[in-house]
Parts: structure tokens; sequence; C-alpha cells
């Protein structure tokens, strides 16, 4: 049993290190664009709060980030980006170990890592900073001790259980979905009597203490504002994205995106696993209450994403990703039941690592057929059909390169107005770098010290006493009182903000 324990274990490392190797090698080395640019501004900041709502404070992500910020080793950015290329590695590792532990074969807790591992979105996030990595190897982590609590029947799992999810909530709400069926399955574990009152309290007091960062936050904002049911809404739902998270309509471009997103993270024939594991998830051992809370989990995963509708919704479809390539991998345990030969593995294998390739021709073909993303298209050193198509990131410094040269171009004293994908590379270049101190930068969410107000009561006067400069002309990325009483003359990067007789007269 030991020397069991000890190669699988092995294993585990060996899973590990590989995963880390990818995502190093993928990960950004330097600042990033919109979400993930806003996160370095965050941490260098030591904010574990944020400005958009509690729902997006993910507290416990920061605290560690926040951590990586100070070893002083390497660039800033990179540091903190690494901290996802870690979690991923981990989230992936526990993919492995969670499939190995339940079916007891290797070759299905392979096709259930690189399932994972190389599925689009999940590698994006793991190249750049952001939330879901550290998410999903908690998560990974909880469907272990579920698993071990089914197959042993020992309390203490469940115990770490209740501690895993409070953490997982500590870092993104999407946790409160795993905590519905753990609820379900706990209450239902106490009325048979197969758990006792006090070990049911035990594992909330646990949960209680894994969630406490964002606890904290709850609380503390309660105390400052006396607004309870503004508090709770905001922890639930953010500043303005109630109206997503609670969205019961569905419409055919929503539907087709999400099937788009689904069918661009398993470009392979390996996806029909996926409902050969759906199929074969009650045939196998152990008994029902994991493979019900399975079961209940990619259901509930996929009803969440598949209609909801904020912008970068793709990204919420990670938890589906975790559950499915956990069931991709079931499935190719069943396959490999009813096909027992090893030419139809290493072709399950072949077609596991497919979505590399697919991935790296993706972007040349997109621009052949001219598709459209939805993206902006407008910005500087950035290659919309490559930056998003492509989830590795190795060597990408556009986000730096803009930033570096924009504020290098504008006069002392400037002020520049960016939207909220460009200002967080402009402030990292500023504050990080110590770049041009003297130009104040101003936009809706983040803003350099001292900056100004902007709006369409102090304009005139900001003129008056210099330079104004905006990143885009683009309705929604410019404010409309700029657009409505102003010109706008292209300036290299930038948009140099004119009066229109200004403007006229410079023309005549």
């Amino acid at each position: 049993m030991a020397g069991t324990k000890l190669k699988l274990s092995g294993r585990y490392v060996g899973v590990l290190g590989c995963a880390l190797v990818l995502y190093t090698v993928s990960c950004a080395p330097g600042a990033l664009w919109q979400d993930s640019g806003l996160s370095q501004y965050r941490i260098w900041h030591n904010d574990i709060e944020g400005f958009s709502g509690l729902a997006i404070s993910h507290p416990l992500f920061y605290i560690l980030a926040i951590g990586a910020k100070y070893i002083p080793v390497g660039e800033f950015a990179h540091r903190v980006n690494i901290v996802c290329a870690i979690a991923a590695a981990v989230a992936v590792a526990n993919v492995f170990l969670l499939v190995h532990l339940w079916l007891g074969k290797d070759f299905p807790a392979i096709v259930a890592a690189l399932s994972l591992g190389v599925s689009h979105t999940f590698w994006a996030h793991a190249s750049i900073i952001e939330t879901y990595t550290l998410w999903a190897a908690l998560f990974s982590a909880e469907l272990i001790m579920l698993l071990q609590y089914a197959r042993t029947r020992r309390i203490s799992y469940l115990y770490w259980l209740g501690l895993l999810n409070g953490l997982a909530i500590a870092v993104h709400m999407l946790a409160c979905i795993p905590l519905a069926c753990y609820a379900v399955f706990l209450t239902l574990l106490l009325a048979k009597r197969e758990i006792r009152t006090r070990d049911l309290l035990a594992a909330v007091l646990l949960w209680i203490v894994g969630a406490l960062p964002y606890e904290y936050l709850i609380i503390k904002n309660i105390m400052q504002t006396g607004d309870v049911a503004g508090v709770l809404a905001s922890a639930a739902f953010g500043v303005r994205w109630q109206g997503a998270v609670l969205n019961t309509s569905l419409s055919g471009g929503i539907a087709k995106g999400s099937f788009l997103f689904i069918l661009f993270n398993f470009p392979t024939p390996n996806i029909l696993l996926l409902f050969v594991g759906c199929f074969g998830l009650f045939r196998i051992l152990p008994g029902p209450s994991f493979r019900n809370v399975l079961a209940g989990l990619v259901v509930l995963f996929f009803v969440f994403a598949f209609r909801y509708t904020v912008p970068d919704r793709y990204g919420f479809f990670i938890p589906f990703y975790c559950v499915a390539s956990i069931l991709t991998g079931a499935g190719a345990y069943v396959a490999v039941r009813h096909i027992n030969r090893k030419a139809f593995s290493y072709l399950i294998l072949f077609f596991s690592l497919l979505p590399v390739p697919v991935y790296a021709y993706a972007p040349s073909l997109a621009a052949k057929m001219q598709l459209d993303l939805g993206t902006r298209g407008d910005i500087p050193y950035r290659d919309d059909y490559k930056y998003f198509l492509q989830p590795w990131k190795t060597g990408y410094d556009g986000a730096e390169r803009f930033a570096k040269q924009a504020l290098e171009a504008v006069e002392n004293n400037a002020v520049i107005y960016a939207d909220s994908t460009t200002v967080a590379p402009l402030l990292y270049v500023q504050e990080v770098k110590g770049a041009r101190p003297d130009v104040k930068i101003v936009s809706g969410t983040a803003k350099s010290k001292d900056a100004p107000r902007f709006d369409k009561t102090t304009i005139e006067r900001l003129l008056q006493d210099g330079p104004i400069y905006v990143v885009s002309p683009k309705p929604g990325y410019c404010p409309a009182f700029v657009l409505d009483n102003y010109e706008l003359v292209q300036a290299g990067l930038l948009w140099r903000v004119v009066g229109r007789e200004t403007c006229g007269k410079t023309a005549m």
C-alpha cells in the first residue's frame, strides 16, 4: 500500500512538473491589458477589495499575489502573472490525481489532465493574471476530498471539503455552485445518520475559517456603510452584474457563442469521450454520492455559463471544463475497456494533444476568413486574432510597448484619458517603471496620483492648462462629452483633443 501511494505521489509530481514547465513558458512576462492589467494595478497598491463591488474582490487571490509581489526576483508583473501559472499546474495535477484515485488507472487520468491542461480558456488564463486557475486548483482539491470520503467514509475528508470550499469562496463566488451541491449532500448524510450534527457543524466552522478574507470585507463594508442589503448584494453580484448573474433568457446568439466556446476548447474527436463518460458515470464505482455530485456540477456549471451575458463570459466556462475533463477521462476509461487495443489508446492520446496545433493555426485561418471576434480591433501592438485565439503569451510585451511609446510622445503635464482596456499598462509604466510622473492618466476605473477630475465641467479648464489626449476615438471608449463637443486629431498612438474652432484654424 505504501509503495502504491509513493508511486502515485511520484506521478502527481511528474504531472505537476510538466504543467509547470508548460505554463511558465507560456506565461506573459509583463504588463497586460484590461482586467488582467487592473489586477496588476490592484496588487501594486496592495488592494484586496477592488473597485467593482465585493463579488469582484477575490481577496484570497490578491493576498497570495501581493505576497508574490514582494519576492525580489525578476519583473514585478511576471512574478504576479506566474501565480496563475502555478495555480493552473496544481489544478491539472489535481485532476490527474482525482481521476487516478477514482478509476485506478494512469491512462484515463492522463487524458483528463491533458483535456483540461490544453483547453483554450484554461490555458489562456494560466498565461495571464486572472483568478480562475487558483479557484480551479481549490475546486479540484474539493473533489478529491469528496471522492476520498465516498471511498473511505472518513469524516476528516468532509472537514477538508468544508475548509477548501471556504477558501474557494474567498477566491471567487463561483464556489457557491459546488457549495449548494455539498450542502444538499451533507444534509442527506445527516438525515440518513451517516454523519453526526457535530460533524456537520465542524465542517461549517472550517468553511467559515476558509472564507474569512471574504467575510472580513463584507463585515467591514457593513460597518462602514450600515447598508446590510446593499453590501450583501455587492457580495453576491458586484456593482452592476445582477441582471447577468440571474439572467434566464436565451437568444440564438448567446447559444451559438456558448457552443462555439466549448468546441474551441475541445477541438478534438475526444469531445465524444465526454458523452461516453456522462453515460458511463453511473456504472463506475465508488457509490452514488460522488457520482451524483459530479453529475449535478457538470449540469449546473454548464447552465450557469451557457446563459451568462457578460462580455467575458468565456472565462465562466472554466468550471464546466474542469468537470468535463474529468468526465472525458472517465469516457476514455470506458472506451478502452470496450476496445482494448494499444493503437486505440495511442489514438486517444494523440487526439488529446490535437488542440495545440489547432490553436497555432487558428489566428491565420481566422484572419483569412476575416472572422469577427467581437473585439474592438484598435489596440496598438495587439493582433486580436493571435492574442485571443492562441492561449500562450510567451514573450508578449505589446501592452508595455504601447504605454512607453504613448507616454514618451506627449508634452509635459499632459492629460491622457484611457479606457478600461488601456489604462492599466499606462499606469504600470508610470508607477512601476517610474516613467513620466508629470503626465496625468485618468479613466473611469483607475487614475494616476493627483490626477484631475475629467468631465464636461472641467475639460475646458484642463485644455487651458495643457494638452489632453484620448487613447481611442471610438464611442464607448472615449467620453461622449468629448466626442460631441471637440475634435480629435491623431497624434501617434493617441488622439489629441482640440476645440472645433482651433481645429478649423489649423486646417486653414
